[in-house]
């Protein structure tokens, strides 16, 4: 597996960010697939918890680290340096990267398969605990921790009152961190700051 820091000393080989790409939707789909045929009872934002639970940086480097996938990244020479191969954004990658990997070869079934093996228990490990997962707490906590500005969410709904939609930004520092949708306000901003979450949990400083 190439990043990108070793693509740029080794002109002429492509990363791993296109299969990223893939893998990353492939990742999505067969989380929310899995999720929504084994809770029927669930709603969208308890649905939405679960795959966010599963889905994100420090969850899928877990997951790579204990597939070893770290000592297999091709690594520009100051990214090694700088211990890349333990990075969570870089671990994340790279299984998004197999995944895909896994999609173009063996096709839909394959990759569901080898998705549903890594993260099955994951998922039910979370719908076990949806009550604890309250992201604008985690949110906030972070940010208290780090002494850092409370976050601030600005939120707008489309459609007719039966059937609105809201859509959710969460501001940390005046810059938007992280986006969330859903039927309700609560979901809306519950996703926005899941993702901040894991868009904080990237950050180098992390």
């Amino acid at each position: 597996m190439a990043h990108r820091s070793w693509c740029a000393e080794h002109p002429g080989h492509p990363s791993n960010e296109r299969l990223e790409f893939l893998g990353d939707a492939v990742l999505g789909w067969v989380t929310a697939d899995l999720a929504f045929r084994r809770f029927p009872a669930l709603s969208e934002g308890d649905l939405t918890g679960i795959r966010k639970g599963v889905v994100n940086t420090t969850a899928l480097a877990e997951i790579a680290g204990d597939l070893g996938l770290g000592a297999h990244i091709k690594l520009g020479k100051g990214e090694a340096a700088a211990g890349g191969s333990a990075k969570p954004t870089i671990l994340a990658d790279a299984l998004e990267a197999v995944i895909g990997a896994v999609y173009v070869d063996g096709g839909s079934t394959e990759a569901y398969d080898v998705v549903q093996r890594l993260v099955g228990d994951r998922v039910m490990a979370t719908a076990e605990r949806l009550d604890e997962l309250d992201y604008k707490s985690t949110l906030q906590e972070i940010l208290a921790g780090a002494g850092r500005l409370a976050p601030r969410y600005e939120i707008e709904g489309v459609g007719p009152d039966h059937e609105k939609r809201y859509t959710a930004h969460v501001v940390v520092d005046g810059v938007v961190r992280g986006r969330g949708d859903g039927r309700s306000k609560r979901t809306a901003e519950q996703a926005a700051a899941a993702a901040a979450v894991a868009t904080l949990a990237a950050e180098p400083d992390a």
